[in-house]
C-alpha cells in the first residue's frame, strides 16, 4: 500500500521512485579523439565525465539534451578484427529530428536525408566506428515521405 500525503487543497499520492533510472548505451570505439570530434563538434554532445590514463581519455560520458552515451577506447591489443558497430542502432527520441539533421549537416557531417517511418521523422547518421544513430520525432507527414520532397512540393 502506498502512503498518502494530504494538503489543504489536494490529495497527493507518493510512490517509491523507480530503481532503474536510465539506459545509457556504452560504445567501444577504435579512436577516442576521432569519436569525440564527431560527437562533440559534429553532433553537439557535451562531455560531462571522463576517465584519463596517462594523459589520454580512455572512457567518457557524453550528453545531449536528456540523453547520454558512454564511449571507451579499445586497448590497442584488443581492437576486434570485425567491423565495429555492425547491427547496433541507438535511437534518440527528439522534439525535432529535422533540426538535428540541419545542425549535423551545418557542422560538416553527412546525415541521411530524413524520411518518415512509423509516424516519425527519422534522420540517420553513422559514427566513425559504424554505430548507427537514429534521431526521431513524431510527425503527421505520410509514411515513407522523404524530406527532400518538401522543397519540390512548395
Amino acid at each position: 500500500m502506498n502512503p498518502q500525503l494530504t494538503t489543504d487543497s489536494e490529495e497527493l499520492t507518493t510512490a517509491p521512485s523507480p530503481n532503474v533510472q536510465q539506459a545509457v548505451p556504452f560504445l567501444m570505439v577504435s579512436n577516442m579523439e576521432r569519436s569525440l570530434r564527431f560527437y562533440i563538434e559534429g553532433l553537439g554532445f557535451t562531455r560531462t565525465r571522463q576517465w584519463i590514463v596517462d594523459g589520454k581519455i580512455r572512457w567518457c560520458w557524453l550528453e545531449i539534451g536528456n540523453a547520454a552515451l558512454m564511449l571507451q577506447e579499445y586497448r590497442p591489443d584488443r581492437v576486434p578484427t570485425t567491423k565495429l558497430g555492425e547491427g547496433v542502432s541507438v535511437c534518440f527520441q527528439c522534439r525535432d529530428a529535422l533540426a538535428i539533421y540541419h545542425e549535423a549537416h551545418n557542422r560538416g557531417l553527412d546525415p541521411q536525408t530524413p524520411f518518415v517511418g512509423n509516424a516519425m521523422w527519422v534522420t540517420i547518421i553513422c559514427d566513425p566506428d559504424g554505430y548507427k544513430l537514429d534521431f526521431e520525432s513524431p510527425t503527421d507527414a505520410p509514411e515513407e515521405f522523404v524530406y527532400s520532397e518538401l522543397s519540390a512540393t512548395k
